[in-house]
């Protein structure tokens, strides 16, 4: 009957079984009407009872699925407002992931191991997920340190929207050399015989980071889509049900999409996608927006994949860079295109969302839609929202509101907190963003966070940088004021993410005729001390009432996955996030150096004729008369 036998719950259903039953659990079901619960049950996918033991029991069969909680925390899946998903699940198997690294010394030798796995002709390449701020070092590798690790294998080291570090044999296969221009917006660093040191600089455009990154070679065919279902496995790993894709940059439509709608087609995400389309082509975009519009609708597609509009950018001259260890970029007239771009999108019932990160760009934003509102064109009943937002205002936070948009948060000051801090000063970066003005004016706010060339993909590492004000370097940013509590935390990556893609009567809460989409975790989010949080992962994942990932006590009841494919990919080696012991670990381990000293000590005492021989008896001075 059960992957895990519960005594007392006998099979008694004949028809319309469930099959799945989760009981014992402390139950967080996000829904106001029903806020705590102890089981639920499951059929077709959906959620048909929240309740207790008594309430499941009726809807138990002999082909019930019945899993022990154990008293464990239960809430509903995350859904990652932001999340480039696509184009990681197509890269993931090929990077090695500095994410929850806690030296530069492990990383570097992570990355000299790694050098020696890799065949030639590829890279190794670390690409987002840390920042030097974690590092106990608090410094980025060198270019030297790159070399000595790894002499003949190409390396390639993201840093941010910032930099990138490349040993010798990176720059060769990337064709760097001293007669090789520095883009537009760019640096090569060069020494002071003109040749490249391997340091590249966003200054402040990060293309030069991108466009070198994409010299490196590519997955295949059927490696594609295993890279891609070990990506989301490691998303349901955190507790991750669903993502919003805000595309982005070298992700091409409808050639870097093939890979998960084959996989939908085949019955094979494990994470519910709702995704964007880019303009890819500087002085196309209009182009490529009325071909989309022409063939596509947003909520295309089904409750695993549907479109959900367009964005992060809609015009390219229109997009600040968020580089805050470089001055705020000045954009030119980019409003006559990013009109049209726009009032396209709303005569056609499309929604977008839009990448903001200065309140100087979202003020000229909102000139053009107020523009087209009193044209009674804007929003035309179709759902808009800015992304990122660091420094916007409040009033134009007001303009906003009164415009029917959302806001969409990333935890990017997590990583980069301390370069803006450095730049704008602990008033601005107290207010950066101001997620509490959002939320008093009623705003959908949701969060998520921008992984995987910035910030790490683990959610939890966003839910306390939101719950705390602190970074990766444990310096706090934001005060209390700017802060919010666990619940709404929780709510900004469930609910409001929901929300953005019109989904929020099925996704989000744990009630009857919502999506079974639900997280066990391995510590209680809501009683845990803050530093805690960004260590908390899911033990039992569900998805679509698909038991998609399973550890702990619940490992063998997910799916299997084919192996990770090549062999020498950095997953099959390291892993992903490179999770620090939980705190249950560190304490039996701090018991085990105790226990260790203790008998160090005792065989001292012996030696000296302090203590009887531990050979001859057992020996507690708590006993001795």
């Amino acid at each position: 009957m059960s992957a895990m036998p519960v005594g007392g719950l006998v099979p008694q259903a004949a028809d319309d079984a469930a099959e799945l039953v989760v009981r014992n659990a402390r139950i967080h079901t996000g829904d106001p009407v029903r806020p705590h619960a102890e089981a639920l049950a499951v059929r077709d996918g959906l959620i048909t009872v929240v309740g207790d033991d008594k309430d499941v029991a009726p809807h138990i069969g002999p082909a019930t699925k019945v899993v022990d909680a154990l008293g464990r925390r239960m809430i509903p899946g995350l859904n990652d407002a932001h999340l480039h998903v696509i184009r990681g699940g197509l890269n993931y198997v090929l990077e090695l992931r500095w994410d929850g690294v806690r030296t530069l010394r492990q990383g570097l030798a992570m990355l000299r191991e790694q050098a020696a796995r890799t065949p030639k002709g590829q890279w190794v390449r670390v690409v987002g997920g840390w920042s030097a701020e974690q590092f106990a070092e608090r410094r980025l590798p060198t270019p030297a340190e790159l070399n000595a690790a790894a002499p003949d294998t190409p390396v390639f080291v993201l840093h941010l929207y910032q930099s990138a570090v490349l040993n010798r044999a990176a720059l060769r296969a990337a064709g760097f050399d001293k007669d090789t221009p520095d883009p537009r917006g760019g640096v090569i660093v060069r020494g002071r015989d003109g040749e490249p040191t391997g340091m590249l600089l966003a200054a402040p455009s990060a293309l030069i980071l991108y466009s070198t990154l994409a010299k490196a070679p590519l997955l295949e065919g059927e490696d594609k889509k295993v890279s891609t279902r070990h990506f989301l496995r490691e998303l349901n790993r955190f507790g991750l049900t669903s993502a919003i894709d805000a595309a982005g940059g070298f992700q091409n439509f409808p050639e870097n999409y093939s890979t998960v709608i084959e996989l939908a087609q085949a019955g094979q995400l494990s994470l519910r996608i709702a995704y964007h389309l880019f303009p890819q082509t500087a002085g196309q975009e209009i182009a490529d927006l009325t071909r989309w519009i022409e063939t596509a609708r947003p909520e295309d597609g089904d409750a695993w994949l549907r479109l959900n509009g367009a964005g992060e950018n809609l015009t390219w001259a229109a997009a600040d860079f968020e580089n805050f260890a470089q001055p705020r970029p000045e954009l030119g007239d980019y409003e006559g295109e990013f009109e049209k771009a726009v009032r396209l999108l709303m005569e056609h019932g499309w929604g977008f969302r839009l990448h903001a990160t200065y309140d100087e760009t979202i003020r000229r934003d909102l000139a053009v839609f107020e523009k087209l509102a009193a044209e009674g064109l804007f929003p035309a009943g179709n759902r808009w929202l800015f992304d990122h937002a660091e420094t916007v205002s409040v009033e134009s936070l007001d303009r906003v509101a009164a415009l029917g948009g959302a806001m969409s948060v990333q935890n990017r000051l997590s990583f980069q907190g301390e370069a803006f801090l450095r730049r704008y000063g602990p008033g601005r970066a107290a207010d950066a963003p101001p997620i509490r003005a959002m939320l008093d004016r009623g705003l959908t706010v949701a969060a998520g966070t921008d992984a995987t060339r910035v910030s790490t993909y683990n959610p939890w590492v966003a839910l306390h940088w939101l719950v705390s004000g602190r970074g990766a370097g444990d310096v706090v940013l934001r005060p209390r004021g700017n802060r919010v509590d666990r619940q709404t935390a929780l709510r900004m990556f469930t609910v409001a993410g929901a929300e953005l893609t019109g989904e929020e009567q099925v996704k989000g809460v744990l009630r009857p005729g919502c999506y079974a989409d639900l997280a066990v975790l391995s510590e209680d989010y809501f009683t845990v001390p803050d530093p805690e949080i960004a260590h908390i992962e899911s033990l039992l994942t569900v998805t679509g009432g698909r038991i998609v990932y399973a550890a702990g006590e619940y490992e063998g009841l997910d799916e299997e996955l084919p192996p990770v494919s090549p062999g020498w990919s950095p997953v099959a080696r390291f892993g992903g996030y490179q999770a620090s012991r939980p705190a249950g670990v560190r304490q039996a381990e701090l018991l085990g150096e105790a226990v260790t000293e203790s008998a160090q000590h005792h065989a001292w005492r012996v030696r000296r004729g302090l203590a009887p021989d531990a050979a001859d008896a057992p020996f507690d001075p708590c006993f001795v008369l």
